[in-house]
Order: C-alpha cells, then sequence, then structure tokens
C-alpha cells in the first residue's frame, strides 16, 4: 500500500504534499482550525499514514493561485497527491478550489481531502496555539 508504479513498470513511492491555511493570529477566536496550521499538518499526517504514505512537503499558504509554482515544484503526474484537512482549508489556501481541481485534473495529480471533523477549541488549546504563534523566535515548541 502507498506504492504506485512508475513508467517502468517498478514501484515508486507516492510523493504527499500537505495543503494547510496560512491564517493570521487575530483570526484565532473567531476560526483556531485555520489559525492552528500545526493541527492541519497533523490531520493530513494521520491521514497519509492511515493510507500508507508519508508526508513529503508541507505547504502553508494563503490565497495562492491554482498554477503557482509553489504547488507543482517538482510534481509528477501518477506519483504525487495533494491533501488538506478540508476543503474549508483549501479555500482559504487557494485562492480558487474549482481551478486548482481542474489543474490537478489537467496534470494527472489526485487531490484529497481528510474529511474529519475539526477539533473543537477550548480557552486553553487557544491559548497553546496563540503561544506558539506569537513567541516562534523564544524557542517555545507549543506544549
Amino acid at each position: 500500500m502507498g506504492q504506485v508504479r512508475g513508467a517502468s513498470g517498478m514501484p515508486s513511492r507516492l510523493r504527499v504534499t500537505a495543503i494547510a491555511s496560512l491564517t493570521p493570529l487575530e483570526e484565532l477566536d473567531d476560526d483556531p482550525f485555520l489559525v492552528d496550521s500545526r493541527s492541519q499538518h497533523a490531520m493530513c499526517a494521520r491521514w497519509a499514514a492511515d493510507h500508507g504514505y508519508v508526508i513529503a512537503r508541507e505547504l502553508l499558504v494563503r490565497g495562492l493561485r491554482p498554477d503557482h509554482c509553489a504547488l507543482w515544484d517538482g510534481v509528477r503526474p501518477g506519483l504525487d497527491l495533494f491533501v488538506a484537512p478540508s476543503r474549508r482549508v483549501l479555500e482559504s489556501a487557494l485562492s480558487s478550489v474549482d481551478e486548482f481541481t481542474d489543474e490537478c485534473a489537467r496534470r494527472g495529480v489526485r487531490i484529497e481531502t481528510v474529511g474529519r471533523a475539526e477539533p473543537s477549541y477550548d480557552a486553553q488549546m487557544k491559548a497553546s496555539v496563540h503561544r506558539r504563534l506569537s513567541m516562534p523566535t523564544a524557542g517555545y515548541d507549543g506544549r
């Protein structure tokens, strides 16, 4: 599981790219999951592990054009896959989810969404996200 056949017929590892939304810390109270990119990437990593894959790249973007080179650098038809926690995350991360989906189809690259419920954030969880994002250079690791 987690392997596809390359042009030579030999197994080749599927490269999974996780897409998370880069949402400003100021939006923490209104939408903590979109601000908490670490949880978004963790959700994608769990999905990948459940399917026998590993995350090869993590993108953290907001309103990115579907044809932007940051998305497509080194992407190979049939050998790469994009995953995001939900369509809602994609709607924040990309300028057009429909155009991105069309571009994926045109390039022969799968796009998946995890489809699990987003975590519920209490005050303590929001405070943890706030500390982690507001003190990244102080050596705080988010725990």
